[in-house]
């Protein structure tokens, strides 16, 4: 008998409570559970949740993603970044920006050709924020090392954009015999974000006048779950990032609605199943079979990466001279990496065809390490630095 949607549905959510609480009995984070959850009863090994099922609950991504998107945008008040100044923004450029550069050195250096080491080095800008959010919300960390992270990874994905629009016009510039038009390939990016910005902004601004004519908690619940989607679907329509959109509408409601942190209180009693199915299903779709075909170039990938995270975070804040505890422990939690990284990836087929199923197993693999440890390492160095607390 062939199981229907909605019960996979609930196998998830309910899979996902069982595996959370194991986690808990072993003081790692919930979100490790789910993923480890999902890893063990997906396609990889049991398949008790089959290809086509996770396939049918796609939506419960996208959706995820923007809850998750427009919780952080949330974080973007003016009042922290008048007393932080450009911290967090020159922390991000640096540490996407070295781990860019050490992957593609350390590439070279054990023989892969320019083009490649540039893709792929490009793709390792990329941070993924939900992990790290998911950490941050379940044992309530707060903080300078919190609200730093809050941020850098809110900006990463733009960076990741835009350093991945310049990385993929070097590589044509130096694989094509055709003429390749620099200034488009580097302005594409670039709009691809003014974009998404400027979408979320405005609905951003809907939400906060149309707020005021719905009093009741319900309402104001309803309302802000319709903008969410809403940016989520035009985003989609427009073919731009609907992480920077759904980070923009809250980042513009934080800063214009006197209502908006009891809207955001509202939310963070709405999404918990949400982001269940969101990593017990991400947890499915990672797979293990790509682990054994990386070869020197996926753990090289791998490692330098982190170590280009690391020292990125550090060498920003210590320039910017944020607190001691922002400098030794902010890197380490910019570990995760997935959904952009994975869509990069799809994007570099076209670029560098020739090393398109390399590139895209070295980032599953990546994915699948990174996803899995994140969440443990990102909890124990907000621990290390004193802004979690735990019961």
């Amino acid at each position: 008998m062939e199981l229907n949607t909605f019960v996979y549905l609930a196998c998830v959510l309910l899979g996902g409570l069982l595996f959370g609480k194991i986690a808990k009995k072993f003081k790692l984070p919930n979100v490790t559970g789910y993923l480890v959850g999902g890893l063990l009863l997906g396609p990889s090994v049991l398949n008790l949740l089959p290809a086509q099922a996770i396939e049918g609950m796609a939506i419960v991504s996208d959706i995820a993603l923007g809850f998750i998107a427009f919780s952080i945008g949330s974080e973007f008040k003016f009042s922290y970044f008048k007393r932080v100044g450009f911290t967090p923004i020159v922390i991000a450029l640096l540490e996407a920006l070295c781990a860019v550069f050490f992957v593609i050195a350390a590439l070279v250096l054990v023989g892969s050709s320019l083009p490649y080491a540039i893709v792929l080095g490009a793709i390792a800008a990329a941070t993924a924020p939900a992990a790290t959010v998911m950490v941050i919300k379940q044992y309530k960390a707060k903080g300078p090392v919190t609200e730093t992270l809050l941020s850098v990874v809110a900006l990463d994905d733009a960076v990741a954009l835009i350093a991945f629009g310049f990385a993929v016009t070097i590589a044509k510039v130096i694989t094509s015999t055709e003429k390749v038009s620099l200034v488009m390939s580097v302005i594409s990016p670039l709009i691809e974000v003014i974009t998404s910005l400027a979408i979320g902004v405005a609905l951003g601004m809907l939400l906060t006048f149309f707020l005021r004519f719905f009093k009741s908690r319900a309402n104001r619940l309803t309302m802000a779950i319709a903008f969410t989607l809403l940016a989520v679907g035009i985003s989609n329509l427009c073919n731009v990032s609907a992480l920077l959109t759904c980070m923009a509408v809250g980042a513009a409601f934080i800063n214009l609605s006197s209502q908006a942190p009891d809207v955001m209180r509202l939310c963070e009693g709405f999404t918990p199943p949400i982001f269940l199915m969101f990593f017990f299903l991400s947890g499915a779709e990672l797979n293990l079979s790509v682990v054994p075909t990386i070869g020197l170039v996926g753990i090289v990938y791998i490692v330098v990466r982190v170590v280009g995270k690391m020292f990125g975070a550090w060498l920003g804040a210590t320039v910017m001279k944020a607190p001691q505890s922002v400098c030794r422990y902010l890197g380490p939690a910019l570990i995760p990496q997935a959904g952009v990284a994975i869509g990069l990836s799809f994007v570099a087929q076209s670029v560098v065809p020739e090393y398109a199923a390399s590139i895209r197993a070295v980032v599953l693999c990546g994915t699948l390490i990174y996803e899995l440890i994140g969440p443990a390492v990102a909890k124990a160095t907000l621990k290390k630095a004193g802004e979690i607390t735990e019961a």
